[in-house]
């Protein structure tokens, strides 16, 4: 890497008055801050806030139709509002580096880690390809990623979401630019990986003297990473402060909102348990896939646990770790190598209400038992049928198992479920692309009551949301399992919303369990160290500048 450039009082980007419209609506109004070398600023606020759109106007990077950028923007002198196309394809990648939130879009599937990296350096820094190729390795060793050689010749699906993210990382900081935009870089991964980002970009960053500007909707990361914080509402700046200033003493409501949101240890336990008699039990479970060459991968081992009625139990680990794998094969969606799962007796669910083997269930019987479990997935967006109006989402289990007697039945139970989720009849007519991600999830989640199941598996429900959105869902799930005495099997991979949230813990690590305990005996006195390495990565209440040793 390169050696650290020498600290100016000239903001490496300086943006002014920036406005943006798109045809009539003013998305972006009046927003100015400064970016100082080897600093870091955060652009905080919820979805729809107009942090993406305000970075990608000030760099140039904003091409939708009917655009009209007003403002200046400038990258040390030069000015990129308004600037031709054959600047910017200069100044983006050599100059700027983006490293947005999910990798996966963002790289090319068709190309292997090498040559995605070598293309920016020969494009923008005239290499050879022999030195471009000796470069990219040097990358890979920089942000972290272990048998370099491997790595280089590997495609993005045959890495992990986190080695996806550092291979992003290489990739904005081939050319050793003098911004770095990171677009919610960590959002989408568990929290020892994000941590592990953060860690990698802040080191990077030292080295190299780099400003960045880290967009986020939250605090917990802004303050683990940021100088100085932007918030931003509906496209206006509501608050700019020091990160230490701004978390001892916010001046607006709105970020106090934000503050309060965020997930934290200790913040807040679960409701009180049911009479804990088992629903779910579930004993030697494995689940195995075949790998190229023969090769067979053990993705759960021998993982044990039991489900209690009116009570909460969370799947916790990293990407990887078997949680959703479990979640697949106890709705059917992967086949068991071996093991039991017994969903018990219940006298509530006709014909369905004896005991039975998820894992190996009759054919004839198989619809019935799908009432009995149901899942809601982390991405409402994909899991909701985009053709489809609100109130055929949810009526469409019921027309499925001929429940709720007739048309008319139908619709005042859709009408039912959306009042419980707190959504009313207006909502009964939109399309998903119409709703907040916060209100597509609760769609979601009254579609998966509406066959009173006995089992709802929360498969990562609201880790895509933002904290505000989530803290609200979350709310909701602990209202109706003290109202309606609902049954979760709630996996996550943060810690502290797992606090909240569940009674009992089952860490997984590689498929195999590492602990299972009561919720408080287990986050009071952890007995495994890999325990404490998830506790460990959660973000402290207080910013980098009062907890530096996060």
């Amino acid at each position: 890497m390169s050696a650290t450039r020498t600290t100016t009082a000239t903001p490496v980007l300086s943006v002014q008055g920036l406005n943006v419209h798109i045809g009539r609506r003013h998305i972006v109004q009046d927003v100015s801050f400064t970016v100082e070398p080897g600093k870091t600023l955060g652009l905080v606020g919820e979805s729809g806030s107009g942090k993406s759109m305000t970075v990608l106007a000030a760099t140039g990077l904003l091409d939708a139709p009917g655009a009209r950028v007003r403002g200046s923007s400038l990258l040390g002198e030069a000015q990129l509002v308004g600037a031709g196309a054959a600047r910017l394809r200069r100044v983006h990648g050599s100059q700027i580096g983006f490293v947005f939130q999910d990798p996966s879009t963002s790289l090319n599937p068709l190309l292997t880690v090498e040559r995605q990296i070598t293309e920016s350096l020969e494009a923008h820094s005239a290499m050879s390809r022999g030195r471009a190729i000796s470069r990219a390795g040097e990358l890979i060793e920089a942000v972290g990623l272990p048998d370099p050689g491997t790595k280089l010749r590997s495609y993005p699906h045959q890495l992990s979401g986190g080695q996806r993210q550092r291979v992003m990382i290489a990739i904005a900081l081939a050319c050793d630019p003098q911004l770095l935009i990171a677009d919610e870089p960590t959002t989408a991964l568990d929290v020892t990986t994000q941590k592990q980002v953060v860690e990698l970009v802040q080191a990077l960053q030292q080295r190299t003297g780099t400003a960045v500007v880290w967009i986020s909707h939250d605090l917990g990361v802004i303050g683990r990473v940021a100088d100085d914080v932007t918030v931003l509402r509906e496209g206006r700046v509501v608050e700019q402060a020091p990160a230490r200033q701004l978390y001892a003493e916010p001046r607006t409501d709105y970020t106090r909102e934000l503050l309060a949101a965020r997930p934290a240890l200790g913040k807040k336990r679960p409701a009180p348990p049911g009479d804990g008699v088992p629903v779910l039990t579930v004993n030697h479970l494995s689940v195995t896939f075949r790998a190229p060459r023969g090769r067979t991968i053990t993705a759960v081992d021998d993982v044990s646990f039991t489900v209690r009625r009116g009570q909460t139990l969370g799947l916790v680990g990293q990407s990887g770790s078997g949680k959703s794998t479990i979640a697949n094969a106890l709705t059917g969606l992967v086949p068991a190598a071996a093991g039991t799962a017994t969903l018990h007796h219940d006298p509530g669910a006709g014909r369905a209400s004896r005991d039975v083997d998820l894992l190996h269930v009759p054919w004839l019987r198989r619809r019935d038992i799908r009432r009995r479990v149901a899942m809601v997935f982390q991405d409402p967006f994909a899991s909701l049928d985009p053709r489809s109006r609100v109130s055929g989402i949810i009526d469409e289990p019921l027309r499925v198992h001929r429940l709720a007697g007739g048309p008319d039945g139908r619709r005042a139970r859709v009408k039912e479920l959306l009042d419980l989720v707190g959504l009313g009849d207006e909502y009964a007519d939109r399309h998903p692309h119409e709703l907040s991600g916060g209100q597509r999830q609760r769609v979601s989640i009254a579609r998966a009551l509406a066959l009173d199941p006995a089992v709802l598996i929360l498969d990562e429900s609201t880790s895509a949301l933002d904290v505000s959105i989530q803290a609200r869902v979350l709310d909701l799930l602990a209202d109706l399992q003290r109202d309606l005495g609902l049954t979760y099997l709630f996996i996550a991979h943060d810690l502290a919303v797992v606090e909240q949230m569940c009674h009992d813990v089952l860490v997984l690590r590689d498929g195999r369990t590492q602990e299972y305990r009561p919720g408080a005996d287990l986050f009071a006195e952890p007995e495994s160290a890999y325990t404490n390495e998830l506790l460990a990565a959660v973000p402290p209440a207080e910013p980098k500048s009062v907890r530096p040793d996060w």
